[in-house]
């Protein structure tokens, strides 16, 4: 491993600090501003939730985990559906269960250990889910890349939406340094210039905005009454569950980045416990559900500044982003079809890394019982099934498809330890390191 520039624990000089900052703030902007976009939330308080959910973590994780927190994509399908059906109060009530159920998982974890949660989420499970969670969208993203305001197919919008994705496509593959993880951000300033060009854009918003205005926050109790329901479990604890692997696998990478190991030292409950804490924030206060940002670990593994001063100097400019009247309206002022474009690639990549976690893993699809749970998973998921319980319990979509597989990754004869080496090769990663 290189040496590092700035270790963990190192605090940088003014200007470095604030250079570095903003560098890791560029990072996650792109991504954490389009799933608000997409489900119909605050662009604003996901910024401002991001900033308080990463400071959150670094305080639980002792300021340890160098992790930046940002808006999740495995809950676009399900957030969405809960804000059509119940509105903002019905969407928050979900993201605060989320996170909940990653603070129960961190309890768990913390009296008994993580093998059992590697059992259960082996990557003949977690792998076809991932894919049904990026390809599920992929209607959405579709859509609005080809449709105007009203709804009906238009080329010229589906030329902005073309532009934005080759673009961001030019970025991801021959941008080098900074710009390589920042393709998303980069992307969306391409497609909305050319949005600009051929007139779609409506820039009178951003002149009349404050620069300092007050988002509205969504608060329970004031800015809605809460309403439990069962349906909102069914919806989003199959994907808590489901996304623990992914910030497992998160903390593994950042392990061999740093070169410490986090899952023993400060310990995978905590960081856990960090990411169901931000979750549990951003739903107090009208933002989507977080996760850890992988663009940010690719920040800190090609600069070598692993500061966590560094990872909370980005998170206080989101909040402060996130009280700047002409930056809420500039990214209110984003055509869809831009969004769209980028919404293509992503979803993509997230179908795509699914497929990637098979592959890396050796799945055999010759063995008949990896190839019916992976099936039975990607059809029941991409094909939006249904079941309907009592008391108007519905489980629907990536929700059931996940429970399915696990379900059938349990009874099926044939099961074996699931492949730690996917989430947990501690010595290996020493060693690499």
């Amino acid at each position: 491993m290189n040496k590092p520039i700035l270790n963990v624990e190192d605090i940088p000089k003014p200007g470095q600090w604030f250079t570095l900052s903003l560098q890791h703030l560029f990072s996650m902007f792109g991504a954490t501003i389009l799933v608000p976009y997409l489900i119909g939330l605050s662009p604003a308080l996901a910024l401002i939730s991001s900033g308080l959910g990463t400071l959150a973590f670094l305080l639980i994780t002792k300021g340890k985990v160098p992790a930046y927190l940002g808006s999740s994509f495995a809950y676009i399908a399900p957030i969405k559906i809960l804000y059509e059906t119940g509105g903002a109060g019905a969407a928050m009530v979900g993201t605060f269960i989320a996170g909940l159920v990653y603070g129960i998982v961190a309890i768990v974890i913390s009296k008994s250990g993580h093998r059992w949660i590697m059992n259960l989420l082996p990557p003949i499970v977690v792998g076809p889910v991932i894919m049904v969670i990026g390809l599920a969208l992929s209607g959405n993203a579709v859509g609005n890349a080809m449709n105007n305001s009203a709804g009906k197919y238009s080329m010229l919008h589906f030329s902005v939406a073309l532009v934005t994705l080759a673009a961001t496509i030019i970025f991801s593959i021959f941008a080098k340094k900074i710009l390589s993880v920042i393709p998303i951000l980069a992307g969306i300033v391409i497609g909305y210039i050319y949005a600009l060009i051929v007139g779609i854009v409506d820039f009178k918003p951003v002149l009349d905005a404050n620069w300092f205005e007050m988002p509205e926050f969504v608060i329970p109790f004031v800015t809605y009454k809460l309403k439990f329901s069962w349906d909102i479990v069914a919806l989003v604890v199959p994907i808590a569950i489901v996304t623990l692997s992914e910030h497992i696998g998160h903390q593994l990478v950042l392990s061999k980045v740093v070169g410490r190991d986090y899952i023993k030292n400060p310990g995978l409950h905590r960081s856990i416990l960090g990411d169901g804490t931000a979750t549990i924030i951003s739903a107090l206060i009208g933002g989507p559900p977080k996760t850890t940002y992988g663009e940010n670990i690719g920040v800190l593994a090609i600069t070598r500044v692993y500061s966590v001063y560094v990872i909370a100097g980005a998170a206080v400019f989101a909040i402060i982003f996130g009280f700047i009247g002409k930056i809420t309206a500039l990214i209110q002022t984003i055509p869809t079809p831009v969004m769209g474009g980028v919404s293509i690639l992503l979803f993509g990549i997230i179908a795509s890394s699914g497929l990637r976690m098979l592959v890396d893993s050796k799945i055999d699809f010759g063995d008949k019982r990896n190839l019916v749970i992976s099936s039975v998973i990607l059809v029941l998921g991409i094909g939006g099934a249904i079941v309907k319980l009592p008391y108007n319990i519905q489980i629907q979509g990536m929700a059931l498809a996940a429970i399915i597989g696990v379900l059938l990754n349990l009874i099926l004869p044939g099961r074996q330890e699931a492949d730690e080496n996917m989430f947990e090769s501690n010595e290996e990663n020493k060693k690499t390191a």
